[in-house]
C-alpha cells in the first residue's frame, strides 16, 4: 500500500458549537501496516510544514481538541493519530507496550505522504511513543523530523512519594457510577483545577477510556524516555503543567536530567496553575508556548540531513 484515501472527519456530536466550528473541514485517513490499521485525522494542507500530535494513555486524537485549531491555523498541517490499541485504530497483533507503535506510525506517515519538515509532539504516553519512534528509525528513513516537544512525559525514571490513587470503573454497573469514577481519576492524574473538569472533559475521558485495549502496558514506569533521549538528533523540548501529577515536585529535577541528556536541547516550558492535562487545561497558555518552540530554528545537523535526503529523492523522482 502506497497511499491512503481519506474521508471527511466525523467530529463527536459531543463537541460544543465553537469547537465543532472550528475543527470542521478536517479528514480522516486509514493506514495499514502488518494487517492493522491506525486512524489519523488530519488538518492543513499537504504542503505545509508537519506537526504530529500523539496523544496520551486511554486517549485519542480528541486530547488535542483545543490545540489543532490554532496549529493550523498558523500555517501547520496537523496530523493526529488514534495510536494502536486506542480510539478508532486497531489492537496489533502482539502490541502490548509503547515500543510496539514505531513501525505503525511509520508507515501510516508514509502512506500520507508528507514529504516536508516534520515536528513530532507527545503528550504523556504519547510523548514516550514519540521519543522511541524518533530513536527507531534512522535519520535516512525519518530525514525531516526536526523537533520533539514532550508533554507531560513519564518514563523519565523519577517518581513521586504518594501513589495516584486512580480507581477501576469498569465493574461497576450503571452509567452514573462510573462517571463518579471517572471524575475522580480525571482530578487524580489529569487536572488540578475543579473547574477545568467540565462536561467535555468528562465526555472526551469517557469515550476514550471505554475504547482503550491496550491495559498491559508498563513502560511509564521506567526510565525509558531518560535512556533514549541521548540517542535523538532532533532537537529536544518539553512543555509541563506546574502542577503535573507524574512529577509533583520535582519539576526542576525532571528539567535539569532532560537539559542532561538530550544531545540537542531546546527549551523547557512550564505552564502555571495546570495539571497533567496541561494541552486541555491550559489550552491558550500552552498553545502560545508550543508555537513558540515550533518557531525556533532547528538542529543544523539534523536541518541539513533532511536537505540532503529531499535532493536524493528529488534526484529519484521518475
Amino acid at each position: 500500500m502506497t497511499g491512503a484515501v481519506p474521508s471527511l472527519a466525523c467530529l463527536p456530536a459531543f463537541l460544543p458549537p465553537d469547537l465543532a466550528t472550528a475543527l470542521a473541514g478536517g479528514e480522516r485517513w486509514v493506514t495499514r501496516f502488518d494487517g492493522a490499521d491506525t486512524v489519523w485525522h488530519t488538518w492543513g494542507d499537504a504542503h505545509r510544514p508537519c506537526v504530529v500530535l500523539l496523544h496520551g494513555g486511554s486517549g485519542s486524537w480528541t486530547h488535542w481538541v483545543r490545540n489543532i485549531a490554532p496549529l493550523r491555523d498558523a500555517g501547520w498541517r496537523v496530523l493526529v493519530p488514534d495510536l494502536p490499541g486506542f480510539g478508532d485504530s486497531d489492537l496489533p497483533a502482539g502490541c502490548v507496550d509503547t515500543d510496539d507503535m514505531p513501525p505503525h506510525l511509520q508507515a501510516g506517515l508514509t502512506q500520507l505522504q508528507n514529504d516536508g519538515p516534520v515536528s513530532l509532539v507527545g503528550f504523556s504516553f504519547g510523548g514516550m511513543t514519540a521519543a522511541l519512534w524518533l530513536a527507531a528509525q534512522p535519520q535516512t528513513t525519518l530525514p525531516s523530523v526536526q523537533h520533539l516537544v514532550l508533554v507531560g512525559a513519564p518514563g523519565m525514571g523519577l517518581t513521586v512519594p504518594e501513589r495516584i490513587p486512580l480507581k477501576g470503573w469498569r465493574h461497576l454497573p450503571s452509567p452514573e457510577a462510573q462517571a463518579h469514577i471517572h471524575r475522580h481519576n480525571l482530578m487524580a492524574l489529569m487536572l488540578q483545577r475543579p473547574d477545568s473538569l467540565d462536561d467535555l472533559a468528562l465526555a472526551l475521558h469517557t469515550a476514550n477510556v471505554t475504547r482503550d485495549r491496550l491495559t498491559r502496558r508498563r513502560l511509564s514506569s521506567t526510565d525509558i524516555v531518560a535512556r533514549t533521549l541521548p540517542k535523538l538528533q532532533a532537537k529536544v523540548s518539553a512543555i509541563y503543567g506546574e502542577h503535573d501529577a507524574l512529577y509533583r515536585g520535582r519539576l526542576p529535577e525532571l528539567q535539569g536530567l532532560m537539559q542532561s541528556l538530550a544531545p540537542h536541547w531546546g527549551q523547557w516550558q512550564t505552564v502555571p496553575g495546570a495539571g497533567h492535562w496541561v494541552p486541555y487545561e491550559a489550552a491558550s497558555a500552552f498553545n502560545l508556548a508550543l508555537l513558540g518552540i515550533l518557531s525556533e530554528p532547528t538542529n543544523p545537523a539534523v536541518a541539513l540531513i533532511a536537505v540532503q535526503a529531499q535532493n536524493a529523492n528529488a534526484r529519484t523522482a521518475w
